[in-house]
This record gives C-alpha cells, sequence and structure tokens, in this order.
C-alpha cells in the first residue's frame, strides 16, 4: 500500500511539474509577477545568503588550513578554497538556505491559499494558478538561486582571504595568484548548473506541497515541513547525481 501510494505521489509530482512548465509560455504575460518574484526570491535573499557565505569561508580557511598541514604549503590554500566552494560548498549551501528560507515561505503561502479556497477563487475567475501561482515563482527561483551562488561565491572567497591573510599572513597577491593559476572555468560551471537544478528542485517541491494542503493551519504547517525536508533530501541526492555524471570519466 504504502509502495502504491510512493508511485501516485511521483506521478502526481510529475504532472504538476509538466503542468508549470508548459506555462512558460505565458512567461512574458505574467512578467509583472516574475519581476515581483524576483524581488522576493532573490533580493530578500541576497542579506541571509552573504552572511552565511561569510561564515562559511571563515570556517573554509580554517579547516582547508588544518587539514592540509604538513601536505601542501599554505600559500596554494587559495585554490583548494576556490575549487571547494565554487564545485560544492557555495551551491550546496546557498541552496540549503534557499530551501529553509524561500522553500518554505512559498509553500507556507500556497497552502494558506489553497485551505482558504482562494486558489478555487482564481479558478473560478478563470485564472490558471499555474500561470499565475506557480510559474513565476519557478522562473523567479531558477533565475536567482545561480545569481545567489554567485554572490556566495564571491564573498566566500573573500572572507577565507581576509582570514588567511590575518592569521596566516598570507598576502593577497599569494592567495589570489596562485588561485587564478589553478583556476578552471568548467569549476564555476559546474556550481552554476547545480545552483539550476536545485533551484527547479526546491520551487518545484514547494509549490506541489502548497497545492497539496488541507485540514487547515495544521496542513500549512506539515505541507511546509515536508518541503523543507523533502528539498534539502533532494537537493544533496541531486548533489551526488550531477557530481557523478561530471566527474565520472574521471575516477
Amino acid at each position: 500500500m504504502k509502495l502504491t501510494r510512493i508511485f501516485s505521489l511521483i506521478g502526481e509530482f510529475t504532472i504538476f511539474t509538466k503542468d508549470t512548465l508548459i506555462s512558460f509560455i505565458f512567461i512574458f504575460k505574467r512578467r509583472a509577477i516574475c519581476i515581483n518574484q524576483f524581488k522576493k526570491i532573490g533580493y530578500d535573499s541576497t542579506l541571509l545568503i552573504v552572511v552565511t557565505s561569510a561564515f562559511t569561508g571563515l570556517v573554509s580557511a580554517l579547516q582547508a588550513s588544518y587539514q592540509t598541514k604538513g601536505f601542501i604549503p599554505q600559500s596554494l590554500i587559495s585554490v583548494m578554497i576556490s575549487k571547494m566552494v565554487m564545485i560544492e560548498l557555495a551551491p550546496v549551501l546557498t541552496s540549503l538556505v534557499f530551501a529553509g528560507k524561500v522553500g518554505a515561505t512559498i509553500s507556507a503561502e500556497i497552502g494558506s491559499m489553497k485551505v482558504t479556497e482562494q486558489i478555487d477563487a482564481l479558478e473560478t475567475m478563470s485564472v490558471n494558478p499555474y500561470e499565475y501561482l506557480y510559474m513565476p515563482k519557478l522562473v523567479a527561483s531558477l533565475t536567482m538561486l545561480p545569481i545567489l551562488t554567485i554572490i556566495s561565491i564571491f564573498v566566500t572567497i573573500m572572507f577565507a582571504f581576509v582570514f588567511s591573510n590575518q592569521v596566516f599572513h598570507i598576502t593577497s597577491y599569494t592567495f589570489f595568484v596562485n588561485m587564478k593559476a589553478f583556476f578552471e572555468p568548467l569549476d564555476l560551471w559546474i556550481g552554476l548548473i547545480k545552483a539550476f537544478v536545485f533551484g527547479f528542485i526546491i520551487v518545484s517541491i514547494a509549490n506541489f506541497n502548497g497545492a497539496r494542503t488541507k485540514n487547515g493551519a495544521e496542513g500549512v504547517g506539515i505541507a511546509t515541513t515536508n518541503t523543507v525536508v523533502s528539498s534539502s533530501i533532494g537537493i544533496l541526492m541531486t548533489d551526488f547525481l550531477v557530481a557523478q555524471i561530471i566527474f565520472g570519466g574521471f575516477a
């Protein structure tokens, strides 16, 4: 019975996501709503991402120094930090924070509209909730999460440099020249591809859970919790799958 329920849920999610993607043809019609979502989803999350990234940079510099002590020169710490941040830390941590803030907010917002029959009212007025509610949020997520990831990469590396400079006395020339010498565009692209995929996962799950909400306020809480948990698991699972696809040939 549980297995049947799981397959049924996957089917419902697939159909829901398909209908949301089809609504992308109305993106210009709903451009004002999309722009508003850019602000709510992207701009309003910037400060949280910056703070998270700042401490990630500090921890990265400290851990890199400790874990490589006696193995590689401290002057090459920036190489390890930059690759670790661009490929893994920035996209994954930014997405997890994004899931906790944006995913939960979207699920609660749509869930509240569902239990108060506002979505039914939209359909009664011949307004398609897929193009009016779900699609703009997905468009904003696919656009803004890679941008937030770029901000995270910049902030993390800068704070890692400040820590390395003040504690380990690594000069800016040494830090950034070594980082540039080993930089590969693929590293950055991998991080952005991950962010794009994670953005799709987070908001698709948030929209779906919100649209399925029932049983009043209790149901809204359950939908919100399910969104954060499911998104976080989905991010970590997809992180491995993307890495395996990209790096599998290098093993």
